[in-house]
């Protein structure tokens, strides 16, 4: 296994890229190290950023630099962030009914059946690579290959709110309404994010998550 490679980010951070697509294996190495180097305790770390193939370390200038907190890092990501160690995220079981606009388009597009793209979808244990684009959207993969489309080609300038949603190998959930170009296979009464919560997310970065018929 190649060691990741390391790259300045700014003045005060650096990005460690352990590959170039979004998988299940690369991205358990990528929390994998973000763990390792958590449990470290370095010092002059400020901030650890786990994305879908790298991983972010932001670190105090006045304490180190660069060229010690890349050693440092890199030790652990090759020695201590093995994907063995990382630890499996709880299990969260969200309740879907495939009701979507889309599922039609879709079974089509990829010559199932309708009742084959639900349980397809489904049968799948995802886990959380990433949240980004809006409060609580959380990336879910790996999606089942027969179901991987791409973007639709007109993005709905409104999605509502719980809309489970697929595109390339990946599902998520809509927490709040947006514009969004993903299909539309169903929808969740779940809150995704509410601000009464601690934390407001239902869902964090490594989290395992099935979807449930309700």
């Amino acid at each position: 296994m190649d060691a990741p490679r390391a790259d300045p980010l700014g003045d005060s951070a650096l990005t460690l890229t352990f590959g170039e697509t979004v998988d299940a294996a690369t991205s358990a190495r990528v929390h994998a190290a973000a763990q390792a180097v958590r449990a470290a305790g370095i010092a002059a770390v400020r901030d650890v950023v786990p994305a879908y193939a790298a991983l972010s370390v932001f670190y105090d200038p006045l304490h180190t630099d660069y060229a010690d907190i890349v050693a440092q890092v890199l030790a652990l990501s090759v020695d201590g962030g093995s994907v063995a160690s990382l630890d499996a995220g709880p299990l969260v079981e969200i309740p879907v009914r495939y009701d979507g606009p889309d599922l039609e388009d879709v079974a089509r597009a990829t010559g199932l059946s309708p009742r084959e793209v639900m349980d397809l979808h489904a049968a799948t244990e995802y886990r959380v690579y990433l949240l980004g684009f809006a409060p609580g959207f959380a990336y879910l993969g790996d999606l089942d290959p027969a179901l991987h489309l791409p973007r639709r080609p007109s993005p709905r300038t409104r999605v509502p709110a719980g809309s489970v949603a697929i595109a390339g190998a990946q599902t998520a959930v809509y927490p709040l309404a947006t514009p969004g170009g993903w299909h539309l296979l169903g929808s969740t009464a779940a809150a995704m994010w509410d601000v009464r919560r601690d934390p407001p997310a239902l869902l964090a970065v490594g989290d395992r998550v099935r979807f449930v018929r309700g």
